[in-house]
């Protein structure tokens, strides 16, 4: 009988083991209050598992003595990256470790051939590193914008290119990693492995003792090599054994795809891939699945990069999107397509390459010639459709239900066969909507449906359709249950079936050996349960119609300056949902959210940036900010909402006041210096319980409104264009210490009037304000009372939008296009200083580095590029720093919730430049947090713009 029994203690004493850690890890990154524990529950997938302790690890220091302590006390540990595995693997009821900060390290040879990385680095963005070099990593996940190496290596990720031979475990050249016993490994470091084979040259005989009887094995041997031949990240790699002799390479390559249950990974080196430059793409439509399938056989070994396989509910599901033919909603209801792309090394390689994919393609009935397009906007759209379908699905669901994304592997023989089946499975067990889609040339299909888990008969209907599934996709074809996603919780139950006995006893004893306390990742990838699957299903009730259709993906963390600090996101609405679910399980005495609902506040609500950049990334589009604003609008009684609306009516009196109070401050910095008055007032601040606003070294002294005096005359030559000083660079000058004496609306129209321009300015101006500080803050009744009367006022001066409209802050900008869509067209400064106002001057670039931040607004309106071709226009280096995103100075943020903005810009100091002379943006309030945290003045853009043309 085999033993698949692991030693682990089932009681456990996490009050001693998280008061033993708070000795090793700093308390912010201990995390023991209910709700972010809660938040850290989840996963891409559809299980919930809420950890005793997170804990955020920033080296390998800490990760060993955390290990340490967690063998002390017989608790097990999960490793998690960036949370976006759909099986399950990232979670756990024990202790989970978190990825922190300081894994993003990558080192890149000479020609970009090898590259050795971190396992905290987003995978595009090590893409990005590479790209000057024409070169990627081989693993392109469809997450790869969101996913982080660690992840990557640890579920054998691959995607729409790799297929099976540029997925980690055939890229990687070495790996650092460390055993649950704490030993650190290199194998790229020859003292290193010498070491290890000498401390461990047991473990190491062992598997040398098992890689040999597998090999002398023939049938086991030929079994494993048959079942890798496709895609396959069900169970361990067992490759491993047979690709390798030494055990150190085994080893390596054992932990690839182990999904954290043999060992931790602390760095991987990685043989890149070619980026070829010259592209083209087609939609190639076939009558039917199975002759489909046959043009991907053809396919198979041309020159094709990707083929991508859709069947009719797919294309029906992406009715209406750009770049889908309309003939297609006339066509049969057995039409399916293969999306192709081909890539070359020279535009000529290419044609000759849909040559011969033309050729290839001879054989098969078409149901249109193919049209490959080399237009990169054309192909873009034809893969946001592909890369679209299961948000299209994740939108299209019942609120409350879950997004199923299975993901299985045949050979590509069998591909069209087994869609037929699929297919049929649907109907059978009341899936009608459900969509496939998958990798052709790998013969891996994704199948994406809604389910619900709400009651026990659907949860019963779920089960008979797996068990199903498995066993066609088994004892049918001989398939992977698990093509690219990982074994996880989600098909540990079925590993045995897959694999068979002896293999499955192979992985039980190469778990034994690696972690024989079973610490690692317990029950996940390997686990005796029969109904694993089926069980800790994650809740999804309604919380908020903004909400709803949240996947809980996790792609939006990126994009969060909370995220790591409170709450991101995706755990913001994890948090809301289950607020949700335990209100409606009290009665009238009795609310068990309470607790809860009071952490809430503070790390979701008033945290929460309201920047947006969220649904940038987000599959179904959710700006989780919007969220924000309501529950903040819903926090506000009568009272607050009576000051409000008399802030709005008096906005002019309060913008003086302000200035009058920065006028102030500004006196009292000449005197005594900045830096004293912010020491003082970092002090009052203390003294009152952070009642008093945060002041750093580059507040701004009040903003002079003299240039209102300045304005050229109607008669006055120039092309006229109205000019909209928002409330900030009305009401925010200059810090003490910057080095220009001008506000931004002096400068602007200085900048103006060298380019050709005469500026109007609306009537009323003072009391002006596009909404959005009222907005932010969930006063949307007052927000659109000043947004209303802003558009009265531009009617007005721009002759109901005959005269160009420009606003000189970005994010005011976004709010005012949002408002006016339709009726008014506004442009931002940074807009009109590229296309209008720089073709009309001539400038100097200055010779001393300067810093470029894209803020939030900017890039929600796509003018990023923009702002960067104003600053290279105007300077010789420009230096965008990475990992900085939105700064969390978030309009009043920065003043009241500081550590907000420290958390956001932690990573801005060590990349200033020497010798830099200031940085630039297009938000004034961004600027002062920004300035405080680089030691550099921030500036808008067109304060460069000036300097460059005077």
């Amino acid at each position: 009988m085999l033993d698949t029994t692991l030693n682990a203690a089932p009681i456990r004493d996490y009050d001693a083991l998280r008061a033993e850690l708070a000795g090793v890890v700093p308390a912010d990154r201990l995390i023991t209050d209910p709700l972010r524990r809660l938040a850290y529950g989840t996963d891409a997938s559809f299980y919930r598992l809420t950890p005793k302790l997170v804990v955020r690890v920033d080296g390998e220091a800490e990760v060993s003595q955390v290990l340490a302590a967690c063998r002390r006390h017989n608790t097990p540990v999960t490793f998690r990256a960036a949370g976006t595995s759909l099986s399950g693997q990232a979670i756990t009821d024990s202790l989970l470790m978190v990825l922190g900060d300081g894994w993003h390290r990558s080192v890149i040879n000479d020609d970009g051939s090898v590259i050795k990385v971190q396992p905290g680095i987003i995978g595009a963005e090590v893409n990005r590193r590479l790209a000057p070099y024409g070169r990627k990593i081989g693993p392109d996940p469809a997450s790869i914008e969101s996913c982080k190496i660690g992840g990557i290596a640890a579920n054998n990720s691959s995607g729409m290119c790799c297929g099976t031979h540029e997925n980690t475990y055939k890229t990687m050249l070495s790996l650092r990693f460390m055993l649950a016993d704490g030993t650190l490994v290199d194998t790229g470091d020859a003292a290193s492995v010498a070491a290890f084979r000498v401390s461990h040259a047991d473990l190491l005989a062992q598997l040398d003792a098992m890689g040999r009887r597998v090999r002398d094995d023939e049938a086991l041997a030929n079994r494993i090599r048959r079942k890798f031949a496709i895609k396959n990240t069900t169970g361990y790699s067992l490759n491993a054994l047979v690709d390798y002799q030494d055990p150190v390479d085994i080893l390596a390559h054992l932990l690839i795809g182990s999904e954290g249950t043999l060992g931790f990974i602390a760095e991987v080196t990685y043989r890149t891939v070619p980026e070829l430059a010259d592209k083209a793409s087609a939609l190639l439509l076939f009558p039917d699945i199975v002759e489909a399938g046959r043009a991907a056989c053809l396919l198979n070994g041309g020159p094709v990069a990707a083929v991508e396989l859709m069947d009719r509910a797919s294309l029906r599901s992406a009715k209406g999107q750009p770049g889908l033919p309309p003939e297609i909603d006339s066509m049969g209801e057995d039409v399916a397509s293969l999306l192709v792309e081909t890539r070359a090394v020279s535009p000529e390689a290419l044609r000759q390459n849909i040559a011969a994919i033309e050729g290839l393609l001879a054989g098969v009935t078409l149901l249109r010639p193919p049209a490959f397009t080399t237009d990169a906007a054309e192909y873009t759209k034809l893969w946001k459709i592909r890369k679209g379908l299961i948000p299209t699905i994740g939108a299209m669901r019942q609120t409350g239900t879950s997004v199923i994304i299975e993901d299985v592997a045949f050979r590509i023989e069998d591909l069209a066969d087994a869609c037929h089946d699929m297919r049929a499975l649907f109907d059978k067990h009341g899936y009608p909507d459900a969509i496939l889609m998958g990798h052709a040339l790998a013969g891996n299909l994704h199948f994406v449906f809604a389910q619900d888990f709400s009651t026990e008969a659907e949860i019963e209907r779920h089960a008979r359709f797996m068990d199903e599934m498995v066993h066609i996709v088994v004892e049918k074809y001989d398939g992977s249950l698990k093509a690219e996603h990982g074994t996880g919780r989600n098909m540990a139950p079925f590993v045995e079936l897959e694999w068979g006995k002896a293999a499955t006893a192979l992985m039980w004893e190469i778990k034994r050996l690696l972690d024989p306390a079973n610490l690692l990742n317990p029950g996940v990838l390997l686990n005796t349960n029969p109904r694993l699957h089926l069980e800790n299903l994650k809740p999804l009730p309604p919380a908020h119609t903004l909400v709803d259709t949240c996947m809980e993906c996790g792609f939006c963390e990126k994009m969060c300056p909370s995220h790591g600090m409170t709450l991101s996101p995706r755990q913001r609405i994890t948090g809301l949902r289950e607020i949700a679910r335990l209100t409606a399980l009290g009665d009238a005495g009795r609310d068990p959210a309470t607790e809860l609902r009071e952490l809430y506040d503070y790390h979701a609500i008033d945290t929460c940036a309201a920047c947006g950049l969220c649904a940038t990334a987000c599959p179904v589009g959710i700006e989780t900010g919007q969220l924000t604003k309501a529950l903040r609008g819903r926090r506000h009684g009568p009272r607050a909402r009576t000051v409000a609306a008399l802030m709005a009516r008096h906005y002019g009196t309060v913008l003086a006041a302000t200035r009058g109070a920065l006028s102030l401050a500004a006196f009292a910095a000449q005197a005594i210096g900045p830096r004293k008055v912010a020491s003082l007032a970092a002090y009052a601040r203390t003294l009152s319980g952070d009642r008093l606003p945060h002041a750093g070294p580059n507040l701004p002294e009040g903003a002079s409104m003299a240039w209102l005096k300045d304005l050229p005359p109607v008669s006055a030559t120039g092309e006229p264009v109205v000019y909209l000083a928002a409330c900030a660079g009305r009401t925010f000058g200059p810090a003490v210490e910057d080095g220009e004496a001008d506000p931004l609306p002096a400068v602007t129209l200085r900048v103006l009037a060298r380019a050709g321009f005469r500026a109007i300015v609306p009537d009323n101006l003072p009391n002006l304000c596009c909404g959005l500080a009222f907005e932010s803050e969930g006063m949307a009744a007052a927000a659109d009372a000043k947004s209303a009367e802003m558009e009265a006022a531009l009617k007005a001066a721009s002759d109901n939008g005959r005269i160009p409209i420009v606003m000189d802050a970005s994010a005011c900008t976004q709010r005012l296009k949002t408002w006016l869509a339709g009726r008014l067209p506004v442009k931002d400064l940074v807009e009109f200083l590229a296309q209008d106002a720089l073709p009309r001057l001539t400038p100097t670039p200055q010779a001393a580095p300067v810093l470029l931040h894209l803020n939030c607004a900017a890039r929600k309106m796509g003018i990023d590029p923009q702002a960067a071709t104003v600053a290279r226009a105007c300077a010789t280096t420009v230096v965008v720093p990475e990992r900085v995103g939105c700064c969390g100075f978030a309009g009043d943020k920065g003043f009241v919730e500081p550590e907000l903005n420290d958390h956001a810009l932690r990573f801005l100091a060590p990349q200033v430049p020497a010798g830099c002379e200031a940085g630039y943006s297009s938000n004034r309030t961004c600027e002062i947090g920004l300035a405080d945290h680089a030691g550099v003045p921030y500036r808008h853009l067109v304060y460069l713009v000036d300097r460059a043309t005077r």
